[in-house]
């Protein structure tokens, strides 16, 4: 066989995604702005003699230098050292809760949808329920009570009221997916329904969880934040973006590294979040026009 007479192979999709991904300039950027915060929050760490605890007592409120590069707190705290523990905090918050509320809401938006009836009558109603509470002021009065099991019950609690919008999203998806011949074929066989919904539902809405939970990570992150500022999240001695930006408001005008560190990271944060899930929207729809370009 001559090289003339070679077919190229076609492109599978995660190629074709993943080439449509690249080309957006600002969805790469995003991606590479969230690969050095993680870099920073993890490896971190390990760069500076300083832990997030330790406490410099002849160095009081000083100014970012070679001892301490981005200076200390008010009580001698290396403000490097907190503000990487407090990204890795808040990075590992926001990925479990994304996961966590993703994975809830793919699960009952798809049996609601796939099931119906009374099945998605309740699923509804619970949803619909949850969506009337005021989240924020129950998890701020739920939190104080469960100080005692840490940080992952406060991932739950920010967890259990993240999800049903996206359950909503899944539940139109699938009534639509079940009607098609596919679906059709494999009730037909004597497919089981939760193995329909694993094998042909859920990959046929997986672009729209991966976006969606991409999002979602941006939004735990900011909703932790929003909690620990007001005293609610992550307990001291341990910190956060949010116990941080909340310790130095105070000082950002007097001691500006006691505060604009942590709060310039969570904007790169959010900012980087938001254009890796604009850019995933468009590489997995053709049909946007971002795609298009």
């Amino acid at each position: 066989m001559t090289t003339a007479t070679l077919t190229k192979a076609p492109a599978g999709r995660s190629a074709l995604v993943l080439r449509r991904f690249v080309r957006n300039r600002s969805a790469l950027a995003g991606a590479v702005a969230l690969v050095l915060l993680f870099l920073l929050a993890f490896a971190g760490p390990y760069l500076t003699p300083w832990s997030y605890d330790h406490i410099d007592y002849g160095a009081l409120r000083s100014a970012p230098s070679a001892q301490h590069w981005w200076g200390t707190n008010r009580i001698g705290q290396d403000v490097f050292a907190q503000t990487v523990r407090g990204l890795q905090k808040s990075l590992v918050i926001g990925l479990l809760v994304a996961v966590l509320a993703t994975g809830l809401a793919a699960l009952a938006g798809a049996c609601a949808g796939y099931f119906g009836g009374w099945t998605d009558r309740l699923a509804m109603f619970f949803v619909d329920l949850l969506l009337v509470f005021p989240s924020f002021l129950v998890i701020a009065i739920i939190s104080p009570r469960l100080r005692s099991a840490g940080w992952i019950a406060f991932v739950g609690l920010l967890a259990v009221f993240a999800w049903m919008i996206t359950a909503r999203v899944v539940r139109s998806m699938t009534l639509s997916l079940k009607e098609r011949d596919f679906v059709r074929a494999a009730r037909y066989m004597g497919v089981g329904p939760f193995r329909i919904i694993w094998r042909h539902v859920l990959p046929n809405v997986a672009s729209f969880l991966i976006i969606d939970a991409t999002i979602q990570v941006g939004g735990a992150v900011m909703s932790e934040t929003a909690l620990s500022y007001f005293g609610f999240g992550v307990q001291p001695p341990d910190v956060s973006l949010g116990t941080l930006i909340a310790s130095g408001t105070g000082a950002a005008l007097t001691y500006p590294w006691m505060f604009f560190f942590a709060a310039g990271l969570l904007v790169v944060f959010v900012l980087a979040v938001n254009l890796v899930g604009d850019g995933l929207r468009d590489a997995l729809d053709p049909t946007a026009k971002g795609a298009a370009r």
